[in-house]
């Protein structure tokens, strides 16, 4: 579950970087947590072969393992949230 709710949030953080690309705005925050997801799920993508490499499955559906994936989706948001924060507070400054 952490994978698929990593994959989920970096895709929607690249449309959304891709459309204020589009419109002539770059925004810092979005591309930085757009990164932090896709090597989230690097990650979790290594973890899942090294599953399967162990005899388990690739993806692990469990409780703990959504429970997980959701503390990541709210930690990488939090992170937008700061650092889009901190950006404004810079260029009002």
């Amino acid at each position: 579950m952490c994978l698929i709710f990593t994959i989920i949030n970096a895709l929607a953080f690249t449309l959304a970087f891709l459309l204020n690309k589009k419109e002539g705005k770059e925004n810092k925050s979005i591309f930085l947590t757009m990164l932090m997801f896709w090597a989230a799920a690097l990650m979790w993508s290594m973890d899942g072969v090294a599953s399967v490499l162990e005899g388990e499955g690739f993806f692990d559906l469990s409780a703990e393992d959504a429970i997980l994936g959701a503390i990541i989706m709210m930690s990488g948001l939090l992170v937008f949230i700061v650092h889009s924060l901190w950006m404004k507070r810079k260029r009002v400054y």
